[in-house]
């Protein structure tokens, strides 16, 4: 495939994801400003990233970190929002505290604290979203809901990162509605932390399958991987 017709092709993509996203969001009176798309580049070539920043795309989700870094080299050019969004062991916390702006799987207070104190003084706080398991699935990584609170508490103190929210991947469901209980759940949580003086702002929730749902619910940021660059090898 040629250059002018990869970028084309991903430009009518893109321009899709981007016009569900305005649809859902007056289907349900928010306002469309309010949710952002992190497009999820994982498996995919700094190419892809390249073209997809030229097309007005700004964030971009990783969950690989070796892989990350070596497009974040590839790429500094670019004024990328990088966000990692995999999941994030001790070993990896000094490497995403200083190439990141985001981290959105947040679920130990130990990665939290470290997480704050690599993070470089000249850097802004590192964003970070905790990640519930919201349907209580064991093979899921996620703090469960009882246990937000303190959490959000604990994290909420640190100084070299900033608590925006939280961040979920439910159970697959076969309907709309269920889709929605999920995410509403997760809403709720977010207000619970407002009402203890935690000024969260984020939601990220919703991906390919179920972003209509999660917008319906609340979210301010979709993680759309597939319909803006096709299947993964």
């Amino acid at each position: 495939m040629t250059i002018a017709k990869h970028m084309n092709n991903m430009r009518k993509k893109l321009n899709q994801v981007r016009e569900q996203i305005v649809q859902a969001a007056m289907a349900y009176g928010r306002d469309p400003e309010s949710i952002l798309l992190l497009a999820v580049s994982k498996k995919k070539p700094a190419s892809d990233i390249r073209l997809a920043w030229e097309l007005g795309q700004r964030d971009f989700g990783e969950n690989y970190l070796q892989e990350a870094l070596q497009k974040i080299e590839e790429l500094k050019d670019l004024d990328i929002q990088w966000h990692f969004i995999g999941a994030i062991q001790s070993n990896k916390t000094r490497h995403i505290a200083e190439e990141f702006q985001w981290a959105h799987c947040i679920d130990r207070a130990k990665i939290a604290k470290r997480l704050s104190a690599q993070r470089p003084a000249n850097m802004a706080p590192l964003n970070v979203c905790i990640q519930v398991n919201i349907d209580d699935e064991p093979s899921k990584a996620g703090i469960d809901l009882a246990e937000l609170a303190e959490l959000a508490l604990e994290i909420h103190e640190l100084p070299g990162i900033h608590l925006r929210g939280l961040m979920a991947i439910p159970a697959p469901q076969a309907t709309f509605e269920l889709q929605r209980v999920a995410f509403a759940k997760l809403s709720a949580a977010l207000d619970s932390l407002r009402q203890r003086g935690i000024d969260c702002d984020t939601l990220s929730m919703g991906m390919t399958h179920d972003m209509e749902a999660a917008i319906a619910e609340g979210s301010t940021l979709v993680r759309i991987g597939t319909a803006i660059f096709g299947e993964r090898d």
